[in-house]
C-alpha cells in the first residue's frame, strides 16, 4: 500500500484522486456549515478598543491612527470591512472565509512539499491522506472556529501563518531543491512581506518573522545568482516598507503605545524587580533614584504583589502573582507609579526599562529560570495548543464582550456610528442566549492524541535529524524534509521564547494561536517517519 512503482504512479491513483477531492469537498462544506451556523457577531474583549477605535474614528470623520500601541494592520482590516459593508457581522464572515482559505492553502503547500523528497517511496495516497487528516483537525476543532469569531488579530492569524508558510516553503523548494532563480525571487519577496505582516498583526510572532526569513539570508551567503540577489533584496525592502513606513507615521501620535511594552515587562517580572530593589536599598547601590523614593516604591510593589495573589490565586501559577492585577487594577502599582511621576509629568517607562535590565545584570539566573518555567507550560506532556474541552459556551464570551464594550472610554464614537450601536445591542442579546459549540468525541480524541504526541515526535525528529546529518545515504533523500520538519518545530520554539521573555504562556491566546503551525509540524514529522520506515524496509530487502 505505501510503496509505489518507480514511475511514481500507482494503479489506484485515479480512484484515489476521486476519493481525495470528494472528501475535500465534503470536509470544507461541513466546516463552512459549522462556522456559519453560529452567531456572526464578533466577540469583544478588554483589548477591543485598541483594535476598533482607529476604524471607528475614521468612520465618523476623524483621523485613523494608533490606539494603545496596537499596529495598524488589523484595525485597517476592520475599517475596510465596516466601510464597505457597514455591519460588524462582516468581520466574522471574512475571518471564517480566511480560516477556510488558510486550510486550503495548507493543502496546496502540503502537496508542494513532496518535492523535498526526491523519488519518494511513499505512495501519493498515504501522503495526501496525512494532509487530509491535518486539514480535518484544523477545520473541525472548535478553538480555531472561536478564534475566527474574535474581534482581535487572532481571528486572521491562521490565514497569515498559512500564507507565510506557503511562500517560505515555495522559496526553499525553488531555491535549494529545484534551482529556479526567478521563481525564488518572487517567493522570497513574498516570504519577507508575509513575515513582516505576521509580526505586525501579532507582535508575539516577531521571532517567528525573523526565523521565516533565515533561508533567504542563507541565499545571500551562497555564490552566484548576483542579479537575483539584487532583485530579491530590493523587492524585500520595498515590501517591508509598505508595512513599516505607515506604521511609523501612524504610531507617532500614540502617546500610550511606547509605554505598553516597558510596563508589561515590569509587571511580568515584578517579583524579580522587587527582590532587586530590596538588594539595591540594602547595599545602597548607585541607582538614578533617591533611596527614600525607592523604599516607598519597593514597599508598594511588595504589597501589590501580595494583593494580586490574594485577589486571584488561581491565575498565573507559574509566576506566583497576577501581572494583570498589577497592570490594570485602578489602585495597583502601575497606576500608583503614574501618579508618582505625575499624570502630566514624565512617563515611568524609563523606570520600568531601568529595572528590567537591572534584573538581567543582577540576577540573570533567576530571569532564565522564569523563562524556563514559562517554556515548560508549552512543552508539557500534553501540548496545550489543542483545546480538548467537550464544548465551548459562547454566552459567557459575549457577556464578557458586552461588559468590555460598556466600559469603553469614548462612548461618543459608538453613538456616532449606527452599526456600532446595533452591534452592542446584539452582543448584549447574545450574552443571554448564544449557543454552545460542541466538540465531537472523535475530534476530542484526535486532539488528545496529538497533544500527547507532540513532545515525543519532537524528540524523534531531532534524533532523525542527527542520523540524517551523519549518514549520507539518508541525507541524500531525506535531508531536505528533515530540515523542513525542524524548521516548522522551531516556529513553536520562537513563539514560546518571545512570550516567555516578555509575558506569560499562561495567557491562553498565546498558546492556541500556535495551533496551525504546530499541527503542520507534527504531520511533517509523521511524514518523515513514514519515509524513514519505508527507506529502512527497502534497504533491508536489498541486503
Amino acid at each position: 500500500m505505501i510503496e509505489h512503482v518507480a514511475s511514481g504512479k500507482s494503479s489506484s491513483q485515479p480512484n484515489w484522486r476521486f476519493y481525495y477531492w470528494t472528501w475535500v469537498a465534503v470536509l470544507f462544506a461541513w466546516a463552512a456549515w459549522q462556522r456559519f451556523g453560529l452567531p456572526l457577531d464578533p466577540i469583544a474583549d478588554p483589548d477591543v478598543w485598541g483594535y476598533l477605535a482607529p476604524a471607528l474614528r475614521k468612520l465618523v470623520g476623524e483621523e485613523f491612527g494608533h490606539t494603545y500601541g496596537r499596529n495598524f494592520v488589523y484595525p485597517a482590516f476592520v475599517f475596510s470591512l465596516l466601510r464597505v459593508f457597514r455591519d460588524f457581522r462582516a468581520i466574522v464572515i471574512a475571518q471564517h472565509l480566511l480560516g477556510l482559505l488558510a486550510v486550503a492553502l495548507f493543502l496546496v503547500t502540503w502537496r508542494r512539499a513532496r518535492v523535498f523528497v526526491p523519488d519518494s517511496r511513499l505512495s501519493l495516497a498515504v501522503h495526501d491522506g496525512l494532509g487530509l487528516l491535518a486539514a480535518t483537525i484544523l477545520l473541525l476543532a472548535v478553538e480555531p472556529i472561536r478564534a475566527e469569531m474574535q474581534l482581535r488579530p487572532e481571528g486572521v492569524c491562521a490565514f497569515l501563518v498559512s500564507l507565510n508558510l506557503y511562500f517560505a516553503i515555495q522559496f526553499m523548494a525553488c531555491c535549494f531543491v529545484e534551482k529556479r532563480p526567478r521563481a525564488s525571487v518572487g517567493h522570497g519577496i513574498g516570504t519577507v512581506f508575509t513575515a513582516v505582516l505576521l509580526a505586525s498583526a501579532k507582535p508575539s510572532f516577531g521571532l517567528i518573522a525573523i526565523l521565516a526569513v533565515m533561508p533567504i539570508a542563507i541565499l545571500f551567503f551562497r555564490r552566484g545568482w548576483f542579479r537575483e540577489k539584487i532583485a530579491l533584496g530590493i523587492g524585500a525592502i520595498l515590501g517591508a516598507a509598505l508595512l513599516l513606513v505607515p506604521e511609523y507615521f501612524l504610531g507617532r501620535d500614540d502617546e500610550l503605545g511606547p509605554a505598553f511594552l516597558p510596563a508589561t515587562l515590569f509587571v511580568n517580572h515584578a517579583d524579580l524587580i522587587r527582590d532587586q530593589m530590596a538588594d539595591d536599598i540594602q547595599r545602597g547601590a548607585a541607582v538614578p533614584y533617591s533611596r527614600e523614593w525607592l523604599e516607598r516604591v519597593y514597599a508598594a510593589l511588595r504589597t501589590e504583589i501580595a494583593k494580586s495573589f490574594t485577589a486571584r490565586p488561581d491565575h498565573y501559577w507559574s509566576l506566583g502573582f497576577d501581572p494583570d492585577y498589577l497592570m490594570y487594577n485602578p489602585d495597583s502599582i502601575v497606576t500608583q507609579l503614574r501618579r508618582e511621576f505625575g499624570n502630566n509629568g514624565p512617563d515611568p517607562s524609563a523606570f520600568y526599562r531601568f529595572y528590567y535590565w537591572r534584573i538581567w545584570q543582577g540576577r540573570p539566573l533567576a530571569v532564565v529560570r522564569k523563562i524556563q518555567t514559562q517554556m515548560t507550560v508549552f512543552y508539557a506532556a500534553m501540548c496545550p495548543v489543542y483545546n480538548r474541552e467537550k464544548s465551548l459556551p459562547l454566552a459567557n464570551k459575549y457577556g464578557d464582550g458586552a461588559y468590555a464594550l460598556r466600559m469603553e472610554p469614548n462612548p461618543e464614537l459608538w453613538m456616532g456610528y449606527a452599526p456600532a450601536v446595533e452591534f452592542v445591542n446584539r452582543t448584549e442579546s447574545l450574552a443571554r442566549n448564544a449557543p454552545i459549540i460542541p466538540q465531537p468525541i472523535p475530534i476530542r480524541m484526535t486532539l488528545s492524541f496529538f497533544a500527547g504526541l507532540y513532545r515525543p515526535l519532537l524528540w524523534i525528529a531531532i534524533a532523525v535529524g542527527v542520523l540524517v546529518l551523519f549518514q549520507q545515504r539518508y541525507r541524500s533523500r531525506l535531508g531536505w524534509l528533515t530540515g523542513l520538519v525542524l524548521f516548522l518545530y522551531s516556529y513553536n520554539g520562537a513563539a514560546c521564547l518571545e512570550v516567555a521573555i516578555v509575558n506569560s504562556l499562561e495567557v491562553r491566546r498565546y498558546l492556541t494561536v500556535q495551533m496551525f503551525f504546530t499541527t503542520v509540524a507534527q504531520f511533517l514529522a509523521l511524514w518523515l517517519l513514514c519515509e524513514m520506515a519505508v527507506e529502512i524496509r527497502a534497504r533491508r530487502k536489498i541486503s
